[in-house]
C-alpha cells in the first residue's frame, strides 16, 4: 500500500508540473509568438475546445471527466 501511495503522489506532482508548464506555454505563446517547443500551444487548445463543442453531449461529458481529473 505504501508503494501505491508513493506512486500516486508522484503522478500528482508530475500532473501539477505539466499543468503549470501548459499555462506558461499559453502565456509565452500569446505574448511572444513563435517560441521553440511551444509553437502552436494556443492553437492546440482552441482545436481541443472546438472539437469538444462539435461533439455535443459527448464533448460535454468528456469535458466533465477532464475537469474531474484535475481536481
Amino acid at each position: 500500500m505504501k508503494i501505491l501511495s508513493g506512486l500516486t503522489s508522484t503522478i500528482n506532482s508530475l500532473t501539477s508540473v505539466v499543468i503549470a508548464l501548459l499555462g506558461l506555454g499559453i502565456v509565452v505563446a500569446l505574448l511572444g509568438g513563435n517560441v521553440p517547443f511551444l509553437d502552436g500551444v494556443a492553437d492546440n487548445i482552441v482545436n481541443l475546445v472546438q472539437g469538444l463543442g462539435d461533439a455535443g453531449i459527448v464533448g460535454l461529458v468528456a469535458a466533465i471527466i477532464i475537469l474531474n481529473l484535475y481536481k
